[in-house]
């Protein structure tokens, strides 16, 4: 078996046809990115509001960080 047949703790990414992480990975798409898709696609079989709010967070982060390194440059 492989560990992308494999879910530890529920079964929230099982429905998709394909698991985020295999697209995060498979797309080079950064961290922070990822863990926001990761939290949409969930929000309504797992945490509900939570995970919405937790994508926004992230979100929220990309974007200080980004404005920090733009502002570094010039």
């Amino acid at each position: 078996m492989n560990a992308t047949d494999t879910q530890v703790g529920g079964d929230h990414y099982r429905k998709f046809k394909i698991q985020p992480t295999e697209f995060i990975h498979k797309n080079g798409i950064p961290f922070i990115e990822g863990c926001v898709i990761k939290y949409v696609v969930r929000w309504r079989d797992k945490n509900g509001i939570q995970d919405i709010d937790k994508a926004i967070h992230f979100l929220q982060l990309l974007k200080e960080l980004e404005n920090d390194t733009n502002n570094s440059r010039t």
